[in-house]
């Protein structure tokens, strides 16, 4: 799940066996079959679109103590196949700190799936748990290089 599902009137994402499930308050709920999504998958925390890296202004203060902990969100976007669209799916963040490289491996992990024609594995609970447990303590002075690497041998198992 990514989002904040508890929240009242809240919106999340839920990878299920049939495919991505999205909860918004003002738009209802729709499943995304995962054989419609096609392309990379970018996360964004926060609104609107950051000028560099995946986190906005809103994105940051919503990590830092104080009135702003919590606020906000943050948003998937893809591309679906039939009929071609592009999507913004958004999501209400939790109270907890978002880590920058937890954002960016899960953006590596998306994308890598749908490369692999591999996305419906994201609907397998037990998979998707083993390929958390084997991701290393990840360094933010990592490399892109080597988190691309280390995302691909998690899943590729």
């Amino acid at each position: 799940m990514i989002g904040d599902a508890r929240r009242p009137g809240g919106s999340w994402l839920e990878f299920r066996a049939e495919g991505l499930y999205r909860q918004a308050p003002d738009e209802g709920s729709e499943l995304i079959p995962w054989s419609r999504i096609m392309l990379g998958i970018a996360v964004y925390i926060g609104r609107g679109y950051p000028r560099d890296g995946q986190f906005s202004l809103t994105g940051l203060l919503g990590n830092t103590p104080g009135p702003f902990k919590g606020h906000g969100g943050g948003h998937l976007d893809l591309t679906l196949r039939h009929p071609y669209e592009d999507r913004k799916l958004t999501f209400d963040r939790h109270a907890r700190a978002y880590r920058i490289t937890d954002a960016f491996v899960l953006e590596l992990l998306l994308t890598q799936l749908v490369a692999a024609q591999e996305v419906h594995r994201l609907g397998d609970p037990e998979w998707l748990s083993g390929v958390v447990g084997r991701l290393p303590a990840l360094d933010a002075w990592m490399t892109r290089r080597c988190f691309v690497r280390v995302v691909e041998e998690a899943w590729r198992g």
